[in-house]
């Protein structure tokens, strides 16, 4: 089946889509366009079928070229067979492929091939093809002392490691056993002797096991971290029962062998050869071959999440172009202030010191309060590191001193900012900022648009994957480069605002053209249409047409432009306008009226009805931002570090990271908490994302704390009662007051009270 074929059938197309995709992407189109504004050339497929689509499209393609690599070879051996060509161009994974060439793989000298050198071949092949002989006795025939076969034993060594050889390089053989291990293997864990104080992080899987096709992506991958690092040892048995059926898999090599009557002198013989070859070379392989699966199961799983996580914070609500201070929180250092315009431009910066040592908590207020008011602030952005409650404290307090002033104090993840602040781009941007300060710029612009901050920053920097180290490092920067791609364009970019780390990742656009982009609007001032954008230095005609449609020119000569339109389908546009009478500006906005519009009138040879319909859209609501509403969440005043928690408390959260076993809340503590997967949700859930999403604003219970580990345990489930947080743990009014029930008391009370009720 060829490639185009056999992409359909697995995206249950039709051949004809996948070859215009093909097509487009072949010719240097990307994902984005090619979805956007391709859909009459493909049929409609979307991002999420041409992202298969074109990772298929590489691996297919890499089995082809390996395909035709292995063919030549085994011609050039002159072994090529008409069965065996057509075996290999009827594989249709790398690990078949692979196989089938294992027999015909240059490798080196193995006790198989010294045995053949002896002349010991024969010998095999006599006792394969008659079992009455008796292998001792034709044994004495291959005696030869001058060349290593002093004895019969010698001699039957030999011709046992030729049959071996031959039985662990049989493709079928070898494919139904790994299969029968991957579907009844057990993968045993345990602590390296003498290890057991090094490896306490390990502890879960000191002595554990688990069926290997059962285990979960983060539980494989702390399995093998723990492995590399010296501190565990995984062994894979066949099955629950080891020994039964480790005889079971020799049986099965056996009747591979047809050994079926055990009164023939040679089938004796060749049984004891199947249980060696299963032991020796079939199982050491298979071996190797599951725990490659399992680990590379795992790679993929631990990046689809971190993708998804990549997704959600990347599309987190914009808090808009306002006014923004940074606080890069401190205690020592002290906290780092920046205060940025609407467009994200740099406007002052200063250090204050309210905290121990200096405990400059007034003056801090004072250089706050008139920073605020000197630059009209409407946002004060604290980052969530150290320092972040004490810091929240101090914003609070300088509301509750100065109710004049009127802005919105959010705590935002800082995670990345200190890489960025040493990154060679920040360097560029802000070439006489120190570095610490550098931070405070990225924290309050990260609130305005954190698509646009954060794409200035190594996905794998930002915090939101689980053992990001251990996957391949190729194959996960390939995935959140995708992301971030998908992300950038599914938004658009303004033109005249954006950075060359944003415009860089809008499709067509090269780093070197996004630099002469913001080049040539520095020199020549803010773009005023699209069409200008083609007398950039090396924007060509292509990188035009990929980049037009999501690059935004605000309050230019032409609405359009402003719009997911593109310059090409500005002629629809003009098509509507001449048939209406209205103007361009009479258009835009008015729902009412696109909607009773019949796309079909507007259809011609170059643009079809999905490509006219997503026009009037378009119209309606012009460069709409598919991200969310923004809103801030509070934290419980009063709880400020892990201690503060007791099981009970109801808290305002935020989800920061979602993994394949639960979600990650930060509730104000310095410390996430763990809502489980079966604390997610009051109904049964398979998948976290179904519940919760990275940046999500949550309440959940506290179940359970854990100071001396760091680890909280919480619940958003609501059909149980909880203890409120007190408001201020530390006052002297709550200390007056009585003892609440304990938690598991009322929870008893409730189950019980509810059951009497049924």
């Amino acid at each position: 089946m060829d490639v185009i074929q056999r992409i359909a059938e697995e995206l249950s197309v039709n051949s004809k889509q996948v070859s215009a995709a093909v097509a487009l992407l072949d010719e240097g189109a990307t994902v984005p366009f090619i979805s956007r504004y391709r859909k009459e050339v493909t049929g409609g497929l979307d991002d999420t079928q041409l992202r298969q689509l074109e990772e298929r499209l590489s691996y297919l393609r890499e089995l082809n070229e390996r395909r035709k690599s292995i063919l030549d070879s085994i011609r050039s051996q002159e072994k090529l067979t008409p069965e065996l060509e057509k075996a290999i161009n009827d594989a249709d994974t790398k690990t078949l492929l692979e196989d089938l060439y294992l027999p015909y793989k240059p490798k080196r000298r193995t006790k198989a091939q010294i045995a053949r050198e002896a002349g010991l071949e024969p010998l095999a092949d006599a006792i394969l093809d008659d079992r009455t002989l008796i292998p001792e006795n034709i044994a004495t025939r291959y005696i030869n002392a001058d060349i290593g076969i002093p004895d019969t034993a010698a001699a039957l060594d030999g011709a046992r490691q030729i049959i071996m050889e031959r039985i662990s390089e049989d493709a079928e053989l070898l494919a139904e056993l790994r299969e029968r291990v991957w579907q009844k293997g057990i993968l045993h864990a345990t602590v390296i002797s003498g290890k057991e104080q090094v490896a306490e992080k390990f502890k879960d899987y000191f002595d554990y096991q688990e069926a290997i096709n059962k285990i979960p992506s983060h539980r494989a991958l702390a399995l093998f971290r723990g492995r590399n690092e010296d501190l565990l040892s995984l062994t894979l048995k066949p099955g629950a029962e080891d020994k039964e059926e480790h005889d079971l898999c020799a049986q099965f090599v056996a009747r591979h062998l047809d050994i079926n009557d055990s009164s023939k002198p040679a089938n004796a013989w060749l049984a004891e050869t199947a249980r060696f070859a299963w032991k020796i070379k079939l199982f050491t392989r298979i071996d190797l071959d599951l725990k490659l699966r399992l680990r590379e199961a795992a790679e993929l799983e631990a990046i689809r999440v971190f993708a998804s996580n990549l997704r959600d914070l990347l599309l987190a609500a914009p808090a808009g172009p306002k006014a923004t201070m940074g606080l890069d929180p401190g205690i020592r250092t002290g906290v780092k202030v920046a205060i940025v315009d609407s467009t994200g431009k740099l406007l002052d910066t200063e250090t204050i010191y309210p905290h121990p040592p200096r405990k400059q908590w007034d003056e801090s207020i004072a250089t706050l309060a008139k920073l605020i008011q000197r630059y009209r602030v409407d946002l004060v952005s604290i980052g969530n590191g150290t320092g972040s409650r004490e810091t929240d404290q101090l914003v609070a307090d300088v509301l509750k001193r100065h109710s004049e002033l009127k802005f919105t104090k959010i705590t935002v993840s800082e995670a990345g900012a200190s890489v960025y602040s040493a990154s060679e781009l920040a360097a560029k941007e802000f070439p006489d900022l120190d570095v610490s300060l550098r931070g405070a710029v990225s924290i309050a612009r990260r609130l305005q648009d954190p698509l646009a901050e954060l794409v200035k920053i190594d996905p794998k920097s930002i915090g939101v994957g689980q053992y990001q180290h251990d996957v391949n490092q190729v194959q996960l920067a390939r995935g959140l480069d995708v992301v971030v791609e998908d992300c950038v364009n599914a938004v658009g970019v303004d033109v005249n605002t954006a950075s060359v780390s944003l415009l860089k990742q809008v499709s067509g656009l090269s780093a070197s053209v996004s630099e002469n982009i913001v080049a040539f609007r520095n020199e020549n001032g803010p773009f005023i249409n699209r069409k200008q954008l083609k007398k950039v230095p090396r924007l060509g005609d292509k990188a035009y047409e990929q980049a037009a449609g999501f690059l935004r020119v605000m309050n230019g000569d032409n609405p359009l432009d402003a719009s997911a339109v593109h310059p090409e389908a500005y002629p629809v546009v003009e098509a509507i306008i001449a048939d209406t009478g209205k103007s361009i500006r009479d258009l835009i906005g008015q729902s009412n009226f696109l909607r009773n519009l019949n796309p079909a009138n507007y259809t011609n040879e170059h643009f079809g009805l999905p490509t006219v319909t997503d026009i009037l859209q378009e119209l309606e609501k012009p460069g709409r931002d598919p991200r969310p509403e923004f809103k801030s969440v509070e934290f419980k005043a009063g709880i400020e570090k892990i201690s503060d928690l007791e099981p009970g408390m109801r808290l305002d959260g935020v989800v920061t990271n979602v993994a394949n076993f639960g979600a990650f809340v930060d509730i104000g503590v310095h410390q996430d908490g763990l809502v489980h997967i079966s604390h997610l949700s009051d109904t049964f859930i398979k998948d976290p994302r179904d519940a919760v999403k990275t940046g999500d604003m949550v309440k959940v219970k506290v179940l359970e704390v854990d100071v001396e580990r760091k680890r909280i345990s919480l619940t958003m489930k609501t059909n149980t009662d909880a203890v409120e947080a007190p408001p201020e743990r530390n006052s002297q009014k709550q200390a007056n007051k009585p003892k609440q029930q304990a938690p598991t008391q009322g929870l008893m009370a409730n189950a019980f009270a509810k059951a009497l009720k049924k």
